[in-house]
């Protein structure tokens, strides 16, 4: 028989803390599973912007259809041509974005995901 004091103690999760955690886990991957087909969207839309930068064109009118083009191809349905803001700068265009996306999680409950970013054609990198 063992003195009070040294008896061996169990370390380890119990069946409610398991239970927990992999709850926790579960909703994790579900946002997460939500979230990155609008990144990789929010990812294709900055390589577009790169790819107009990298041309050299510097007509709103063309560097609006070469996005609407690229957004055809890379399915980028979220942000058009259009929601462009194109903009003259010293030494060249700045083409800039900023839209959100809401996803709904459950019941009430969304995600409100807000995107934006820019890119300069012509002149010093911005």
């Amino acid at each position: 028989m063992k003195p009070l004091g040294l008896q061996n103690r169990q370390h380890g999760l119990s069946l409610i803390s398991l239970l927990i955690f992999g709850v926790g886990a579960v909703m994790l991957v579900v946002v997460g599973m939500r979230v990155l087909p609008t990144a990789l969207e929010y990812m294709a839309v900055q390589r577009a912007l790169e790819k107009i930068a990298t041309s050299g064109e510097t007509s709103p009118a063309a560097i609006v259809s070469a996005f609407d083009k690229i957004a055809a191809v890379e399915d980028i349905a979220s942000i058009g041509g259009r929601d462009l803001k194109v903009t003259r700068v010293q030494a060249g265009v700045s083409i800039s974005f900023q839209y959100e996306k809401r996803i709904p999680l459950y019941g009430p409950a969304s995600l409100l995901l807000d995107y934006k970013g820019s890119a300069r054609v012509g002149g010093a990198p911005q």
